[in-house]
């Protein structure tokens, strides 16, 4: 049993009540995601799952319960709810799987079966927009009730404090505060106001049996058509090609008139969307500057370069800012191959002589590993001071491999932060040995047994550098054959 004994007995009470009547086998915690939220993956006796939430935020569970139900009774593609705690902190639902859009996107490429994933996608989409917006009480609504000025305002402001003044770029600040006041003005009075995601983007689409479901939709509120359009097609992860954007776009529209009352000119519908584009784009890179450039997170500071050259993009297939001549300025300077050539990370090729070696290995049975490579370069961390999942009953006979230890060292133990001071540190070396034509850096992680903590360890930083320098690596754990089992 992976959860604690008091959610465990609250998810085993919740199945017996529910239709499924039948005995739990037992409970996989999940990575936590956005929020306080917790995912558990149930395994049922027969062999069927679903997934259990916990979550004491009631006002969120709240929001999300109130428009599932609503948007199911509508036929919008949404995880069938199954049960709820009587508490409100623990409810019941589908198991869509682990397969999102963006996962199928970067596994198959730009292929056509791809294409009618995102076309299902967006028409879907506007079945939500529309349809779920008749009979919704935007009382419930998590925070805002409607995307107005103010919010379209903060979200321009977010992107002026935590990326644009990160950059250190001299503007005339009132002006430039006009200018988005008045941008923010004109998003606000567009017409054709229904349902909006807010976060529709390809992590929040899950894929089953080539069917596609919306996930995460309690943030939602009343707002412009065009914004979860834009949201999806622009997702700087995904980088569309500009036809797919182009083709994806116009099937939406003719797909949202043939089920609109009054049907809506393209070509109306087509100013709105360039200026939520822009919304979108700027809204994300504030997300990138915060988290990126201020919590220093590697997955957004990686992120900016795609961007910045989505920025660039927009800014040379319309002319929306015409009227907007500081903010047009800025844009243009911060999206100039110099901006994307700072953030960018540089990458290793076939021809790159570098090669890591990382290790695990136990203080106790190996000691510290001898160096392997001529020039001597590398690191030696001890994970000693992070909370053992040895010395817990359920995770002795597991290691640092199984999913059950990676989800507690990530979410119950100081490691994440330990690992980002690790990443931090290593990252100058590859940087500086990728540019110096260097062949060799070896890193090691050491912990008492060499099966838990300093595997996860090994493995993490494997992956990291891997995904950010596509650099060639050799991994090992020295003390595998000791492992207690």
């Amino acid at each position: 049993m992976h959860a604690n004994d008091f959610l465990f007995t609250m998810i085993q009470s919740l199945v017996e009540s529910s239709s499924l009547q039948t005995d739990v086998e037992r409970v996989e915690k999940l990575p936590q995601s956005g929020g306080d939220r917790q995912y558990f993956r149930v395994y049922l006796k027969g062999g069927n799952t679903c997934i259990a939430t916990f979550s004491e935020d009631l006002r969120e569970s709240n929001t999300f319960l109130y428009f599932n139900r609503h948007f199911k009774s509508k036929g919008i593609p949404v995880p069938e709810v199954i049960a709820v705690h009587d508490s409100g902190k623990c409810y019941l639902q589908q198991d869509l799987g682990g397969q999102s859009l963006l996962d199928v996107l970067e596994k198959e490429g730009y292929t056509d079966s791809v294409y009618k994933l995102y076309e299902k996608s967006l028409h879907a989409l506007a079945h939500l927009q529309i349809k779920g917006d008749e009979g919704l009480d935007y009382e419930q609504c998590l925070q805002n009730k409607s995307f107005g000025k103010q919010a379209m305002l903060n979200d321009l402001l977010y992107f002026r404090f935590y990326f644009l003044d990160t950059l250190g770029i001299s503007y005339h600040k009132e002006n430039l505060w006009n200018e988005m006041e008045r941008l923010s003005e004109q998003l606000a009075s567009a017409q054709n106001q229904y349902f909006m995601y807010r976060d529709f983007q390809s992590r929040n689409i899950m894929i089953q049996n080539d069917a596609v479901f919306f996930i995460d939709h309690q943030g939602g509120m009343k707002g412009p058509l065009m914004y979860d359009v834009a949201s999806l097609l622009w997702q700087a992860k995904a980088q569309l090609p500009s036809e797919w954007k182009n083709n994806l776009w116009q099937a939406y529209v003719k797909h949202l008139n043939e089920i609109m009352t009054n049907p809506i000119s393209s070509t109306h519908l087509r100013e709105q969307y360039e200026g939520m584009v822009l919304l979108r784009l700027l809204q994300v890179m504030g997300a990138y500057g915060f988290r990126g450039r201020i919590e220093r997170k590697t997955h957004f500071l990686s992120s900016i370069p795609a961007g910045l050259k989505n920025i660039r993009q927009f800014l040379t297939e319309t002319d929306f800012l015409a009227t907007f001549p500081l903010l047009k300025s800025l844009l243009e300077e911060i999206s100039a191959d110099k901006y994307i050539q700072t953030f960018s990370t540089p990458q290793a090729t076939a021809e790159t002589p570098l090669t890591v070696r990382i290790s695990s290995f136990s203080f106790l049975k190996n000691g510290y590993p001898a160096c392997a490579g001529k020039q001597g370069g590398g690191f030696v961390f001890d994970c000693r001071g992070i909370l053992n999942p040895g010395r817990i009953e359920q995770y002795k006979t597991q290691s640092g491999l199984d999913q059950a230890v990676k989800i507690f060292l990530g979410q119950e133990t100081r490691m994440p932060e330990f690992l980002k001071s690790v990443y931090e540190t290593v990252d100058i070396a590859v940087e500086d040995y990728l540019a110096r034509g260097f062949d060799a850096l070896e890193i090691h992680f050491g912990c008492t047994g060499g099966q838990h903590r300093s595997v996860f360890a090994a493995e993490s930083l494997n992956k990291h550098l891997q995904q950010k320098y596509n650099v060639r690596t050799v991994l090992q754990h020295l003390n595998q054959s000791n492992w207690v089992r």
